[in-house]
């Protein structure tokens, strides 16, 4: 879900000067690339083998009542936004893959230990620290992207990253029922485990970012934290949860929409969801040329209006044909607020890459949380198609708190820059 003010575009939104990576040469370019999009793919396939069944272990092998299940999967959502936020902060003061590494141990050993452990409270205690430890990885992975490369090489990897994210979470689950039918949970668990200790195999190849947490003319995470405007950084964040709950909730109430009012096969569920995936990876790659040509702020703007497209269009469709085309604006919107978004935090949060992509995987974790609540009481009360309506409305909401705070940005004061700008700010104002 992997951004004060060098100098100001001209509809106000910052963009930062871009910290020198003294490492980004030493290792050859498509390698680089290669290494760091295999770490991402990595990840994503453990996280989505197993997400999607860690609910029904708790239910049927740890035989949990539906209350507790809540509640442990709540706990690893809070546990990864608890471990995420602290690998971020502890990034910015020490630029390593170190970060990522224990991350990935981490998760290994929960999952590792998950089949063996009885009782609830040892499950909640695993969910919350370990299996938490799995949702620092992905920001890890985008905050070491953002100082291992710079220039329009770095735009250009944060829509790979995002593709091999997606690519993860269209195959992941289908091995992950694989597994489970052939090895049952612990083979499952433990298959993922495997998976994560290739992850720190491969992170090995990535840059190192150590040697670049100091130098002449960077700036200090913190003290650039206590200059900073909190304003527009408290309602970009607010602009990325509500979006996020209502992709989330709209996810939600898309089958129930599809069986119950379009009264299709659940069969169908599955292929409109395979149709938004291919979209999302296919539009993750367009982004690879549209990044180092578009500001972020226009791109995540556009993300948000298609979002509103597609809710539009599917609470007004009337068969499945009206709601696989409504997934082209789906899956574009998810690739574009996926990449863009985690760019634009990274941007206005400069130099604290590890806190900014924690803070933007952590505004996905709690619209994640909050969605589930939100869509059943809304689908019982108004139905599936004005859920998906007030899903658009969430939308736009989030387009009203993007709008406010570029206009806090506007009239906030400038943060002088410590040096001359980035070769990347120099090509962005010709």
């Amino acid at each position: 879900m992997s951004h004060l003010a060098r100098r100001e575009l001209s509809d106000g939104v910052p963009m930062l000067r871009w910290m020198t990576v003294e490492t980004a040469s030493a290792r050859p370019p498509v390698r680089s690339f290669a290494s760091m999009v295999a770490a991402v793919a990595l990840f994503g396939c453990a996280d989505s083998m197993t997400g999607s069944y860690l609910v029904l272990f708790a239910s049927e092998e740890a035989d949990l009542s539906p209350l507790r299940v809540g509640l442990f999967v709540s706990a690893v959502a809070l546990g990864g936004i608890l471990v995420s936020t602290v690998f971020g902060r502890r990034f910015d003061r020490s630029p390593t893959r170190g970060w990522v590494v224990v991350a990935a141990v981490a998760s290994a050993a929960g999952f590792a230990l998950v089949p063996w452990v009885d009782g609830f409270w040892p499950l909640m205690l695993i969910g919350v620290t370990l299996l938490g430890a799995a949702g620092a990885g992905y920001p890890q992975l985008f905050a070491l992207a953002d100082i291992a490369f710079e220039g329009a090489i770095k735009k250009r990897v944060a829509p790979l990253l995002r593709s091999g994210w997606s690519l993860a979470w269209a195959v992941g689950p289908l091995l992950g029922a694989w597994l489970l039918g052939v090895a049952g949970y612990s083979g499952l668990f433990r298959v993922a485990a495997v998976v994560l200790v290739l992850t720190m195999g491969v992170v090995a190849l990535v840059p190192r970012a150590a040697d670049v947490a100091s130098g002449p003319g960077l700036a200090n995470p913190s003290t650039s934290a206590r200059s900073r405007p909190r304003g527009p950084v408290v309602l970009l964040t607010a602009a990325m949860v509500l979006v996020h709950t209502a992709m989330f909730a709209g996810s939600v109430a898309l089958p129930l929409y599809v069986t119950a009012e379009l009264d299709r096969p659940s069969g169908d569920v599955g292929l409109i969801f395979s149709a938004c995936a291919v979209v999302e990876i296919a539009a993750a790659l367009l982004l690879v040329w549209v990044l180092p040509r578009v500001r972020l702020q226009q791109l995540v703007l556009a993300g948000l209006v298609l979002f509103i497209a597609y809710f539009v269009v599917a609470a007004l469709a009337e068969s499945l044909s009206a709601v696989l085309i409504a997934q082209l604006a789906r899956g574009a919107a998810i690739a574009v607020i996926g990449t863009a978004g985690m760019q634009l935090f990274q941007a206005v949060l400069a130099p604290a890459s590890g806190t900014a992509a924690a803070l933007f995987s952590n505004a996905a974790t709690a619209g994640s949380l909050v969605s589930g609540v939100l869509a059943g009481a809304l689908i019982q009360l108004l139905g599936t198609r004005a859920t998906l309506v007030s899903c658009g409305v969430l939308c736009v909401a989030a387009c009203g708190a993007f709008w406010a705070a570029n206009r806090l940005h506007r009239r906030a004061p400038d943060d002088p820059p410590s040096g001359g700008p980035s070769g990347d700010d120099r090509a962005s104002q010709r």
